[in-house]
């Protein structure tokens, strides 16, 4: 089980999406020179000014690399500190070399385990140890206050281990988030093919029943079924790609719609006021659009109703436009700080996506917050067909 663990960690790759730099590691790094200039200038007891001064430069300046290098920073900058170590073995100086601009070092010890592989945190731990280890020969520090120093220095790391869990769980609860939208899609395109082909079936006895008696209206059974066939073209094309290798189960239940919007909005329990407007051509829209509306509208009532500070309305509007469905829906209530997204709207936004539209969620223009979403309706970039008119 031991061996299997550290496999594990051995094998562990870097977290995604590490930052090079940012401005928050130009004001580390100005802050940093600015104290060590201080504290070169106030300080009376600094031993070896120039050395202590050039060890503070060099840990500093390793900050704007602890991201994208955390194992390479860690490395320099042990390397610098032994390097000073064994100079004091030989000048033996009054006092311990070094500025206390040098507590900088924490910001790599915690940007070790938070950006780091598996293999680089193994490494990176062990240069710590035997770092500290050295530093504490050197300097003839007692065993008591050596291990408080090495706790204190271990404690950075168990943050950024914490920081890198929890982003690391939010990821996996985001994936299980879009995998419950896509198996819900799927189930959706499930019933809308079935529907179509029973129809197309149907169809075609028909005009096989009445061919050789009425033509034309065998003729207009055959049309029927083309039309059948060319709505089930667009839910598959518009779809398949991304549901590939998903399964899905049969769902009969049709999905809710625009259709059931009304209802929604008028249940009975909510504490906000839901003004609804709908406007243009919403009554041929195909299955997925139709019940991606319905999902974008209710979560976002819903979150309204349950997060929006000292809101009274909620305006909902969905317009049908000949190439495209938009969906806004705005609260008035204060507007909220930097909020992060749930996993309803994650969900949302991946449906979305796989549908070739677009969704976006932030503060509204004025007050509130809203939402905002734009889905195609007719011929997407992934090759579906416009869906003809019955």
């Amino acid at each position: 089980m031991l061996r299997d663990d550290l496999r594990t960690l051995w094998t562990e790759p870097r977290p995604p999406g590490a930052p090079g730099r940012v401005w928050r590691d130009w004001v580390v790094l100005a802050a940093g020179l600015a104290a060590l200039a201080a504290e070169t200038v106030l300080r009376d007891d600094l031993v070896w000014a120039p050395v202590a001064v050039a060890l503070g430069v060099w840990l500093v300046g390793l900050t704007l690399w602890r991201r994208t290098h955390p194992l390479g920073t860690i490395a320099l900058a042990f390397a610098a500190v032994t390097a000073v170590g064994l100079a004091t073995l030989i000048g033996d100086p009054p006092a311990p070399v070094g500025p206390y601009t040098g507590l900088v070092m924490l910001l790599l010890v915690y940007a070790l385990p938070r950006w780091g592989s598996g293999r680089e945190v193994v490494i990176g731990a062990a240069v710590i140890v035997a770092g500290v280890l050295f530093s504490g020969v050197t300097d003839g520090t007692p065993p008591v206050e050596l291990l408080v120093g090495f706790a204190f220095l271990l404690l950075p790391g168990v943050v950024g281990a914490s920081v890198r869990f929890r982003a690391v769980a939010r990821e996996r609860q985001l994936d299980r988030v879009r995998s419950r939208e896509r198996e819900q899609l799927a189930r959706e395109l499930h019933d809308t093919v079935a529907h179509h082909v029973s129809a197309m079936v149907i169809r075609a006895q028909a005009g096989r029943v009445v061919a050789g008696n009425d033509p034309a209206a065998a003729v207009e059974a055959l049309e029927g079924v083309e039309e059948e066939g060319a709505r089930t073209l667009e839910e598959m094309r518009a779809m398949v790609a991304a549901l590939r290798d998903r399964g899905a189960g049969a769902d009969l239940a049709p999905p809710a719609g625009v259709a059931d919007l009304e209802r929604l909005v008028r249940a009975p329990g909510g504490r906000l006021r839901v003004d609804l407007g709908l406007d243009g051509d919403l009554d041929a829209l195909p299955p997925t659009v139709d019940a991606a509306v319905y999902r974008i509208v209710q979560e976002s009532v819903t979150n309204a109703m349950r997060h929006a500070a000292d809101a009274t309305e909620v305006v909902v509007r969905v317009s049908g436009e000949p190439r495209r469905v938009r969906v806004t829906v705005d609260d008035d209530g204060a507007r909220p700080g930097r909020v992060r997204d749930g996993y309803g709207l994650a969900g949302l936004r991946e449906r979305a996506t796989l549908l070739g539209g677009e969704l976006h969620a932030g503060p509204g223009p004025d007050r509130g917050w809203r939402v905002a979403a734009e889905l195609p309706r007719g011929r997407t970039d992934n090759g579906a067909h416009p869906r003809p008119r019955r």
